[in-house]
């Protein structure tokens, strides 16, 4: 059952639907019938708009710079910018909007709050997340990076991987370790780290699509002022699951728009090819329609618990799970479809390097590769896809946790 909005929710559906038919050009079709250097031009100014309009972070309270509207409103929202293929900022407000001003003003100070989430609105201050590291994958609480208090700063040493955009940021929440001797999950802090700092080094990760998309972030004796913990000392790995909380759930309402928006595309050009001849191509689609209307219907079960007053929780892991495991097959098969022309790609670039291309992107070949080697890590990137079944065991199902041999001080794991 479709969720019942309120009549103040579709209020403000209509007020949204107004700003994009005044703002949007008549032929608009979405971001990706632009070229790549337009594409960047219409991100920035389109940015600065939401943010003249009070259109950035909605969900926010009015005195840290949001509109003070509801999260129902701020899914309103979403859902009404992802029909139309609008985004609702640049690339790094996913993590300066979605999760780390989230877990500010979930667990930040007062100070915290009026320093920094105005500053995420005007885009002086841009964010990338330090949490995966080398040795440190999967097992996100086995983190090496160390943190020590010298006075009033703290000194970090260590080194993140797979930093999404952190080569378009000038600050980076890091989780780090403050006391080695304490149990691993309770040893770990969330710091505010500025990147304009001789300590930080960012080096850029080229992936199998020859995009930038990710980095390695180097960190040597680099400091940030001791007040800039986020929660208390050692307290970061609640923070971290808040914060993850938002990042799953915040696109389960409207992931399945452009997943439709991809399956449509796809279908319209193996009809052209003839590849819906094949019964088992026919199949294929059948499927993948129905992958997309389970992801649409789990969207609207979230809006539901939602408007029950109840935020993001661990059934977000899956949301996950569907849309990454589905986009790796999905994407395989569409190489079925292309033929030779998927050994010899030619044509745009996509978009995005992650999940889907953009809505409006026209076919190509190369676009369409792109995309299915950036779905091949989806299963990976943002929890693995066992951890987000051990979650799902554990937190969701209440089945037994697994027997775990790491439990007790970090420095002593590994030891004999």
């Amino acid at each position: 059952m479709y969720p019942s909005y309120s009549e103040e929710a579709e209020t403000y559906r209509q007020k949204v639907q107004s700003f994009l038919s005044e703002h949007l050009p008549a032929n608009w079709t979405g971001l990706g019938a632009l070229g790549e250097m337009e594409r960047d031009v219409f991100v920035e100014e389109w940015r600065s708009l939401l943010a003249e309009n009070r259109l950035l972070a909605v969900s926010w309270p009015e005195e840290y710079g949001g509109a003070g509207l509801s999260e129902v409103e701020r899914i309103v929202l979403a859902e009404e910018f992802a029909k139309a293929g609008v985004p609702e900022g640049n690339e790094n407000d996913a993590f300066s909007i979605t999760m780390v001003g989230n877990a500010i003003i979930q667990c930040g100070t007062e100070e915290q709050k009026r320093t920094f989430l105005p500053r995420i609105i005007s885009g002086e201050d841009r964010w990338c997340q330090g949490y995966s590291e080398p040795n440190s994958g999967s097992d996100l609480a086995n983190l090496g990076t160390r943190a020590v208090l010298d006075g009033d700063e703290w000194v970090i040493n260590g080194q993140k991987v797979w930093t999404s955009s952190g080569h378009t940021a000038n600050w980076i929440f890091v989780l780090c370790r403050t006391t080695p001797e304490a149990p691993k999950h309770k040893g770990i802090s969330f710091l505010l780290v500025p990147m304009n700092q001789e300590g930080v080094e960012c080096r850029p990760i080229i992936n199998i699509s020859n995009r930038h998309d990710f980095n390695e972030v180097f960190l040597s004796d680099a400091k940030t002022p001791k007040e800039n913990v986020v929660g208390d000392v050692n307290d970061g790995w609640r923070v971290a699951n808040v914060l993850l909380g938002f990042e799953r759930g915040h696109g389960a309402t409207t992931d399945a728009v452009r997943f439709r928006d991809e399956l449509e595309r796809v279908r319209s050009v193996a009809e052209e090819r003839g590849a819906t001849k094949d019964s088992l191509m026919r199949q294929d689609f059948a499927r993948a329609h129905s992958k997309v209307e389970i992801m649409k219907w789990m969207g609207q079960r979230q809006v539901t618990s939602v408007l029950a007053g109840n935020p993001p929780g661990p059934e977000s892991s899956l949301h996950k799970l569907l849309w990454s495991e589905y986009h790796t097959w999905f994407t395989a098969k569409t190489m079925h479809i292309l033929g030779a022309d998927a050994m010899t790609p030619n044509g745009r670039e996509a978009a995005h390097g992650i999940q889907t291309d953009a809505i409006g992107a026209e076919f190509s070949s190369l676009a369409w590769v792109q995309t299915m080697l950036g779905a091949r890590p989806g299963t990976i990137y943002a929890g693995t896809s066992e951890v987000q079944r051990n979650i799902v065991g554990d937190r969701v199902l209440g089945l037994p946790r697994e027997p775990r041999a790491d439990s007790g001080p970090w420095n002593e794991i590994g030891k004999s």
